[in-house]
C-alpha cells in the first residue's frame, strides 16, 4: 500500500491534497519520495518565508532542543521575552500574547476586544478569511465554511470589502471591533483601497471600536514591508500574526496596543504551548534571517518583477510584494499541470491562482516558474 492509500485509511479526510508525497526541502525547492524536484511557490501557504530548512534556523533549533523544549507559562523563559522585545521593535506594538496558530491568534483578539470594550458585536468583510475555529469562523465570510456549523458567535455583521458606505451602515456604538485583512489572501490576493482604510480609521474615531488587522498571511515581509499595515501608515489596536513567523514551526501571536492590554486581566486567556522556547527560538531565528538577508526588500523587488513577467501572459494579475494572484481558465487543471512539470502553485477558486513563494526567491527562479506555467 502506498503513502496516499495509507493516509486515506487513517487520517480524517478534511483536506484536498495534490497527489504528491513531499519528503524534504531546501531553499525554494522541495523533493518528493521518488526524488523529483519541485520549485515551490506555495511555501506551506505563505509560511516557509526564509526557505525550506534554512541552515541558521535549523542550527538555532538544534541548540534550543538540547536546552529546553517546553516548560509552560507557569514560569518565565528567555526566548519568549526576547521575541516580545523584537516584535515590539518591528511591529510597533506594545504587548504580545503567544499561541500556536493564526486561528488561535484571532480567537484571542476577539476575546480581548470584548473584554477591553465591554461590547459584543464584531464587523468583518466579504472575502475575508480569519480561520476555521468557532470564533474565527464567525468573522469569516464564506457561506460554505460557515453554514454547517451555525449558530456561530454573534452578533457579527459583514460589510462589503473596499466599500466605505457599506461599512458605515453596519458599525455603531455596540461594535467591539472591526477585523480586516488589508490584503485578502484566501480570496485570491485583493488589497484594500487607501480610501477604504481611511474610512475605517474615521469610523473608529467616531464609534470607539477597536481595529484588528489580520496579518496572519501578510506579516513578516510577505507584502514587501514587515506588515501590510505599514503600507497604509495605520496603527491598529491589535494585530494577529502566525504563518511566516516561525518559518514552518507552529507559532501565533496577538499583538496589542497598551490601551487595550491594560484592560486584560490575569486568567482572561491562556495557552499551554503558547510562547514555548522552541517556537520562540524559531521566530527569533526567522526574523534574524529576514533582517540579515534583506528579505523584506527582496520581497518587494522580486514581487514587482514577478508581476511584470506574469502580466505578459495572464489576466487580472495583482501583487503586493510576494503575494500574487492571477486568473486562468481552469485553476485546478492549471495547478495539476504545473505539478506534473515540477512547479507547486495554489488555486483559491475555480479561476484564481495564488503565489506566495519563499522570500528568498531569485529572478532566475521567477523566470523558471513563468516558463513552466507557459509551457
Amino acid at each position: 500500500m502506498d503513502w496516499i492509500e495509507r493516509e486515506k485509511k487513517h487520517i480524517l479526510q478534511t483536506y484536498t491534497r495534490q497527489k504528491v508525497v513531499i519528503e524534504r526541502g531546501e531553499g525554494c525547492y522541495v523533493y518528493d519520495v521518488n526524488g523529483k524536484r519541485y520549485l515551490d511557490l506555495v511555501a506551506g501557504i505563505a509560511t516557509v518565508s526564509i526557505g525550506h530548512c534554512n541552515r541558521h534556523l535549523v542550527e538555532r533549533l538544534k541548540e534550543q532542543l538540547e536546552k529546553l523544549i517546553h516548560i509552560s507559562n507557569l514560569y518565565y523563559t528567555t526566548p519568549q521575552v526576547e521575541l516580545a522585545e523584537k516584535l515590539s521593535e518591528i511591529a510597533g506594538m506594545d504587548r504580545f500574547f503567544f499561541c500556536n496558530s493564526g486561528a488561535e491568534a484571532v480567537e484571542a483578539a476577539l476575546k480581548f476586544a470584548r473584554r477591553a470594550t465591554g461590547r459584543k458585536k464584531f464587523v468583518s468583510f466579504t472575502g475575508d478569511f480569519h480561520g476555521r475555529t468557532m470564533g474565527a469562523l464567525s468573522v469569516t465570510h464564506k457561506e460554505k465554511f460557515r453554514k454547517p456549523f451555525e449558530p456561530l458567535v454573534s452578533p457579527v455583521e459583514f460589510a462589503e470589502f473596499n466599500n466605505p458606505e457599506s461599512l458605515e451602515k453596519v458599525v455603531d456604538e455596540e461594535t467591539a471591533a472591526v477585523i480586516v485583512e488589508l490584503v485578502q489572501g484566501e480570496a485570491g490576493v485583493y488589497p484594500a483601497d487607501r480610501e477604504f482604510v481611511k474610512a475605517i480609521e474615521e469610523l473608529r474615531e467616531k464609534y470607539g471600536f477597536l481595529l484588528i488587522v489580520d496579518e496572519v498571511q501578510t506579516g513578516f515581509g510577505r507584502t514587501g514591508r514587515w506588515f501590510a499595515k505599514d503600507h497604509y501608515g495605520i496603527e491598529p489596536d491589535m494585530i494577529t500574526m502566525a504563518k511566516a513567523m516561525g518559518s514552518g514551526v507552529p507559532i501565533g501571536c496577538c499583538a496589542l496596543k497598551e490601551e487595550v492590554a491594560e484592560k486584560i486581566q490575569v486568567g482572561d486567556h491562556g495557552s499551554t504551548f503558547g510562547g514555548n522556547p522552541l517556537a520562540c527560538t524559531a521566530a527569533l531565528a526567522t526574523i534574524e534571517v529576514i533582517e540579515r538577508e534583506g528579505l523584506v526588500e527582496n520581497s518587494a523587488r522580486m514581487g514587482e518583477y514577478f508581476v511584470k513577467r506574469l502580466k505578459e501572459s495572464f489576466e487580472n494579475v495583482i501583487g503586493v510584494g510576494l503575494m500574487i494572484g492571477f486568473d486562468v481558465g481552469d485553476a485546478a487543471e492549471f495547478v495539476r499541470k504545473c505539478l506534473e512539470n515540477g512547479l507547486l502553485v495554489n488555486n483559491t477558486s475555480e479561476r484564481r491562482i495564488r503565489l506566495v513563494p519563499p522570500l528568498v526567491i531569485t529572478e532566475r527562479e521567477v523566470d523558471k516558474a513563468v516558463e513552466i506555467m507557459l509551457n
